[in-house]
């Protein structure tokens, strides 16, 4: 929580929460309006006025990522609040005297106006946070975001009268001209955060721009899929979450308040989930949640689909009546399943692309990323028109149809990006038989070529390493370890580079060669155990010379590390073979220490052993 005392990220929540909030109820009490309007085709509307809020994503985030990056931001952020009041003036106007196309209309002029805040709301985090806050960063905007949607959306559904009149629409023009005037004061309290690209030339041609920006954004092809895995994420909430008015409606039987119910769980859910990153991650941006929340999604995503097709009440009924119904707890239950699963899924994939990409253009990756969101929701909302409107198909169908693709479209993501399931493989480890815990781990160069060499104790060495490492490691190992048949599809997922003594096959010895030089040209981190083999006894055996080969011809920084508390673990060699009875003991605690850098020049194998053992000291 202290976070939220810190005197950039303070502010900085307090704007964003105030801006999400008075969205939603802006957006809430319209979709009321729609749900229980005597217009026909209302699935129509209510899909047309969420596609106009997202649609300018689309079309003008290449400026606003150029803009972010060129220009001071909190002083940008002062001017959009400005913009939010200017806007809740003309939409409380609306209101009142009941201009409904105006309303609709307005909702595009509100999505330009949160597309130029997008780029800053998430580049700006990386600039005012360490490294070890950026999930919890994260987690709190992810939160506060949802808990924003959930106010307001009870205070869009509540305050909003969908009887004939004007009813009670004035207390929400006033409401929300009265929170744009909070959010532009709690600008005001930003601190200055420099440019991070002020000599930046813009370009005002938008193909160009976002031709550009989409081929930074490619340099780094895991952050890339994090963005199409997070576009996906975008697609599947708002795929729920325009469908739940009309879900409600037509097929619960419910008054406006289940809508705020099943609203409300849904972004509790998310808040729960995005807070719980940090206590399941650690200090660390633990991508390997992101597989184990991609399963909650489409499992709880079927339940709902299975639960709702169970329901028969065809009477109007409100929240009590609602609860006491068969079937609602666990479709309610779903629902914040699905919320908490989300919140899980987001935040690291955020925080990945945040940590991996460079300071000066990350506006503009951002901007690409909302391009790729806008594109997204714009298609669930289409896809929605399609199934609904055309194809006549029930809205607990479309659900069903969601869950399913979620299953194939993030199971593609993973194998494109084995990291994922890598570091899902690693979380499960340290958080059932392991407690793991880093010291130095920030001696590793956040970017560039560098090997990093320890000691070797288990069979799952690799997995512990690249669990706490910030950055991919592809992990060189001897080949009859990575032959382990319990083992080698996750070395496999993991892009391991299998090794060979010279007697033993000269061929696969030469290939990884070529694969390391391949991997430190490119500017990534390799991961080597010297010792050429798994300890028998705990102690230390003597370093091969194959990483003086490696430096001479790619001479790079050497992170010389060492891991204590492994010997005698069930993947350890201390009581004979490794993985042949029960594990002894579960959450050992594990220690990584990681020493300073060495420069190439300065390496050799000799000095590599004598520093891992130093590190390593007598704890086995």
């Amino acid at each position: 929580m202290k976070l939220l005392w810190n005197k950039h990220f303070g502010p900085y929540f307090s704007v964003q929460f105030l801006g999400a909030f008075n969205d939603n109820v802006y957006k809430n009490a319209l979709l009321v309006i729609l749900a229980f309007s005597a217009f026909k085709n209302t699935d129509v509307l209510t899909n047309l006025s969420g596609g106009l809020f997202i649609l300018p994503f689309f079309l003008f985030s290449v400026y606003a990522g150029q803009v972010a990056d060129k220009y001071e931001k909190s002083k940008l952020i002062r001017l959009i609040k400005i913009w939010e009041i200017c806007l809740m003036c003309i939409a409380a106007v609306c209101f009142y005297f009941d201009i409904f196309w105006a309303l609709i209309a307005l909702i595009f002029l509100m999505g330009t106006q949160s597309a130029f805040f997008g780029p800053i709301k998430y580049s700006i985090l990386p600039q005012v946070l360490a490294d070890e806050d950026l999930i919890e960063g994260n987690g709190f905007v992810e939160m506060g975001t949802y808990v924003a949607i959930l106010l307001g959306t009870l205070v869009g559904v509540i305050f909003i009268d969908t009887s004939a009149g004007s009813g009670t629409k004035h207390y929400v023009s006033l409401i929300i001209i009265g929170i744009a005037v909070l959010g532009y004061f709690a600008a005001r309290k930003i601190p200055e955060v420099p440019a991070s690209n002020p000599g930046l030339k813009f370009n005002w041609n938008p193909i160009t721009e976002a031709k550009d920006i989409f081929g930074r954004a490619a340099k780094n092809y895991s952050v890339l899929l994090a963005m199409f895995g997070i576009a996906w994420f975008w697609f599947l909430g708002s795929g729920y979450l325009i469908q739940f008015p009309s879900f409600t409606n037509k097929v619960l039987h419910g008054n406006k308040e289940v809508i705020a119910l099943l609203l409300s769980f849904f972004s509790i859910g998310i808040g729960v989930g995005s807070l719980m990153c940090k206590k399941l991650s650690g200090d660390v941006i633990e991508i390997g949640l992101v597989p184990l929340a991609s399963i909650g999604l489409t499992v709880f995503g079927l339940d709902l689909f299975f639960t709702a097709n169970g329901y028969t009440h065809t009477q109007l009924v409100g929240f009590s009546e609602f609860l006491v119904l068969d079937g609602s707890k666990r479709l309610v239950f779903d629902i914040f399943m699905i919320g908490v699963s989300g919140g899980l899924y987001i935040v690291p994939l955020y925080a990945m692309v945040q940590h991996r990409t460079e300071t000066h253009e990350r506006s503009r990756i951002i901007a690409a990323l909302n391009i790729l969101d806008a594109f997204f929701i714009v298609m669930a909302s289409v896809v929605a028109i399609i199934m609904l409107g055309f194809f006549k198909l029930s809205i607990t169908q479309f659900f069903l149809i969601l869950a399913i693709m979620n299953a194939v479209v993030t199971t593609f993501i993973f194998f494109k990006v084995p990291e994922f399931l890598m570091r899902c493989f690693a979380w499960l480890l340290m958080n059932t038989i392991y407690r793991i815990k880093n010291v130095g781990i920030e001696n590793i160069p956040k970017e560039g070529a560098a090997l990093v060499v320890c000691n070797h104790v288990s069979f799952v060495d690799a997995l512990l390493l690249g669990g706490q490492i910030r950055r991919p490691v592809r992990f060189v190992m001897y080949y009859k370890i990575f032959q382990n048949p319990f083992l080698n599809f996750i070395f496999k997922t993991a892009k391991a580079i299998p090794i060979a003594g010279y007697k033993e096959d000269p061929e696969l010895l030469e290939k990884a060669y070529q694969e390391i030089s391949k991997e430190l040209e490119a500017g990534h981190v390799v991961g080597i155990f010297p010792e050429g083999a798994i300890t028998r006894d705990g102690e230390l055996l003597p370093f091969k010379k194959g990483i003086e080969k490696i430096l001479e011809k790619n001479p790079v920084p050497v992170v010389p590390m060492a891991l204590r508390g492994l010997w005698g673990s069930f993947f350890s060699r201390k009581y004979g073979s490794a993985m042949q009875s029960f594990p002894r003991r579960f959450w050992s605690k594990i220690t990584l220490l990681v020493d300073e850098a060495i420069p190439a020049n300065e390496v050799t194998a000799e000095k590599l052993e004598a520093k891992v053992l130093e590190l390593r000291g007598d704890e086995k």
